[in-house]
């Protein structure tokens, strides 16, 4: 239960090659042995939870609603923010380090529950699924392309169950939507509009300075994990940290996930070809050193352009965040919600469009009577009525190969790769030019980056394949 203390030599590299692969123990008692009404050990999921504060806690909590489960190890490398779960499952071990958690504790793991900063989601998840442990990991799956590249591969090859934390995608919302796609209500789409009300924390903020104590609950350096070292500012935490790129991945990464799960779960797409994208105001004294800023802007519209799997054809993705909206169709009445105070997302078809609520939910055709007068396609697609969680739950539960999840790995994967080329553009169009001194408009912004998926590369600026893949800092790294 002693947390991995400050200058120990335990490295992920050494955490990786003395720890082998190894199933959870189980106690097996029968069945009639407990009587009606009970659930035996063996069929009990053992998780651990690898960000016990925030949305953390409220992971287990849903996780721990099923009488199926255990919460038996918790890790978090801030005391103060998993206080109140500590005290919740006070059964459960405790460690600032998720590797000596898993070490010590992987006898009695099946599964573990990963919400922790985005910088930090790969190198977690991935030590998990290495000791062949299911794993649900929070949106996005990753902060790098690359990473969601070697997760995905990682799903198949160590075969455990895994769910990426966008819930929308298990709800009832786009699997109507799909059906009354496919039943060509809105005939064949082509264009589609997201945005959301993100960001809800400072962005397009100039890098916090001065000189300040680490609190003595929070172990800073464990925080940092694969991010260079820099000293302690309190403008990162608990939650401000999304605004960051060292360790965050903007409004993009925080929501798309969730807005734009109808996209890839009902277009036939994969991989863009293109991303472009503008922002707003960037001031001066935020350009740095580095020649890029460290701070996401505080509002962006990203473009991608996305070959059809079958191609016939090409859509086109935009995405609004900062308060910027697409137009309103004309078809939506004036007192109308135009998505809700989340975001929303727009279809546009040959025959017509449809508009949904975050999430997914609430799809409707316009003008919204034709709902009342259009007769709805039978249901054809399964829902989920237990819910995102308790179907990872079920899963782990069945086993490998014999369940499956809303969002797999092997379709979180190639999803998140997608939502990260937003970043991608913004990125590259934050960088100063590197042959000029200082500030340069007509540089900006005029970028389109044409992406060879295959090879994740951008082939026409070399200069943004810099933040595909992150260089990890001494100690930390991802590798299959």
């Amino acid at each position: 239960m002693s947390p991995l203390k400050k200058g120990s030599n335990i490295s992920r590299k050494n955490f990786l090659k003395n720890t082998a692969i190894v199933g959870g123990a189980f106690f097996i008692v029968p069945r009639h042995v407990l009587g009606r009404g009970y659930i035996a050990p063996s069929d009990k999921l053992n998780i651990a939870g690898i960000g016990a504060g925030g949305k953390g806690a409220s992971d287990l909590a849903e996780f721990a609603k099923s009488p199926r489960v255990n919460i038996v190890a918790l890790c978090d490398v801030d005391d103060r923010e998993a206080a109140a779960t500590i005290k919740k499952y006070p059964n459960a071990p405790y460690y600032h380090d998720f590797r000596e958690m898993l070490d010590k504790e992987k006898n009695n793991i099946d599964a573990c529950s990963i919400s922790t900063p985005d910088h930090t989601h790969a190198v977690a998840t991935l030590a998990a699924m290495q000791l062949g442990k299911h794993v649900y990991t929070q949106k996005p799956l990753t902060h790098d392309i690359y990473e969601a590249r070697i997760l995905a591969q990682a799903a198949k090859k160590y075969k455990v169950i895994t769910q990426m934390g966008n819930q929308g995608g298990s709800g009832d919302g786009v699997r109507k939507a799909k059906e009354m796609v496919d039943a060509g209500m809105i005939g064949k789409v082509y264009e589609a509009h997201a945005w959301t009300n993100r960001p809800v924390w400072p962005q397009g903020q100039a890098t916090p300075t001065g000189k300040f104590d680490i609190p003595k609950e929070l172990n800073w350096d464990l925080w940092l994990g694969t991010a260079k070292h820099i000293d302690y500012n309190p403008a990162y935490l608990p939650f401000n940290w999304r605004g960051w790129w060292a360790f965050g991945t903007g409004a993009l990464g925080d929501m798309a996930c969730h807005i734009l799960d109808p996209v890839f779960r009902i277009l036939p797409i994969d991989y863009p070809e293109s991303a472009e994208c503008s922002v707003g105001t960037v001031w001066k004294e935020m350009w740095n050193d580095t020649q890029n800023i460290d701070a996401c802007p505080p509002a962006s519209i990203i473009h991608l352009v996305y070959p059809r799997k079958n191609d016939k054809g090409k859509i086109k993705l935009s995405w609004y965040d900062g308060g910027l909206l697409p137009a309103r169709p004309d078809e939506l009445q004036p007192g109308e919600a135009f998505g809700n105070w989340d975001g929303g997302l727009l279809f546009i078809g040959t025959k017509g469009k449809m508009l949904f609520d975050c999430y997914g939910s609430n799809p409707r055709l316009l003008p919204t009577r034709l709902m009342d007068e259009k007769r709805m396609p039978k249901q054809k697609i399964k829902r989920v009525p237990e819910g995102h969680y308790l179907q990872w739950v079920n899963a782990c539960i069945a086993g490998y190969g014999n369940a499956t999840t809303s969002s797999p790995f092997e379709y979180a994967g190639p999803f998140t790769e997608s939502v990260l080329m937003g970043n991608l553009a913004i990125r590259s169009w934050l960088m100063k030019n590197p042959k000029l001194k200082g500030w340069d408009d007509k540089y900006l912004g005029r970028k389109k980056l044409l992406w060879d998926a295959e090879n994740m590369k951008v082939t026409n600026f070399d200069e943004a394949n810099q933040f595909v893949k992150r260089d990890y800092r001494e100690g930390w790294s991802l590798s299959l």
